[in-house]
């Protein structure tokens, strides 16, 4: 099958249109900065080729048409768009060595407020929201500037460590999972996690967290009721339609 033919598949195009969500989702929810930072979608049973938003898009504009098709080295193999240096790097690297199947990363603000602490991330024996992540996040205390060599992008891989949610020193965050719905719902949460933890210290009063057990408890408990992640997912397709080009593409021809 060539290129051209993979991506107008009706899978692919089914995964297109997710990443389109999830993108203007995070617009919708604050979580973008300008045309900057990158989610991707590794293709079904393929670690060499993955689905990526284009250079120069605002996230809240994005369509299933505008999501690009490439490989690990960059080179754009179906779509109509320029893809961004770092995305390459990072996004080729986390899919390639950590093996995740959706890797999101950006530059939100709270999280983002916590990786210029010298805590680096979430405390997961805070809010509940916090709790869910208990024992799934990596630290990367190192900052090098921007990702524009493979070698940063593998460092920054490598430091995930098997976990799935990687605070970067001075930079943002990555979440990654199985599913595009499972992945973003964990970026959403992580955000208002990281939001509650900052609103708490700003009080200047003592934090309260909990056991670590418990925390490992209550993160098994959200863990083993994903159906929600999917249900968030869905209300989000009905909140936030297609750009409207593309929804007028899509309406049935008049009879």
């Amino acid at each position: 099958m060539s290129h051209d033919a993979e991506y107008a598949s009706p899978a692919i195009r089914t995964l297109r249109e997710d990443l389109a969500l999830a993108l203007r989702a995070a617009a919708h929810h604050g979580l973008s900065e300008g045309v900057c930072n990158h989610f991707s979608v590794a293709l079904p049973g393929a670690q060499d080729r993955y689905l990526i938003n284009p250079r120069g898009l605002h996230w809240s504009e994005i369509g299933a048409e505008d999501i690009v098709l490439i490989d690990v080295h960059g080179e754009v193999l179906a779509g109509r768009h320029r893809v961004e240096p770092t995305a390459l790097f990072i996004h080729g690297a986390v899919h390639r060595i950590a093996g995740h199947a959706v890797v999101l990363h950006c530059h939100m603000p709270y999280a983002t407020a916590l990786t210029l602490t010298t805590d680096r991330a979430l405390d997961p024996t805070l809010s509940q929201n916090a709790m869910r992540f208990m024992d799934r996040v990596a630290v990367d205390a190192t900052y090098n500037g921007l990702a524009l060599d493979d070698r940063e992008g593998e460092r920054i891989a490598r430091a995930m460590a098997g976990k799935d949610i990687a605070f970067l020193a001075n930079h943002g965050v990555i979440v990654a999972g199985a599913s595009i719905a499972h992945a973003y719902d964990d970026l959403y949460y992580v955000e208002r996690a990281c939001l509650h933890q900052v609103i708490a210290q700003s009080t200047g009063r003592p934090l309260a967290p909990v056991d670590p057990k418990l925390a490992a408890h209550v993160a098994a408990q959200i863990q083993g009721e994903r159906e929600q992640s999917d249900l968030f997912f869905e209300a989000l397709r009905r909140l936030l339609p297609p750009p409207h080009a593309e929804r007028r593409a899509l309406q049935p021809a008049a009879a």
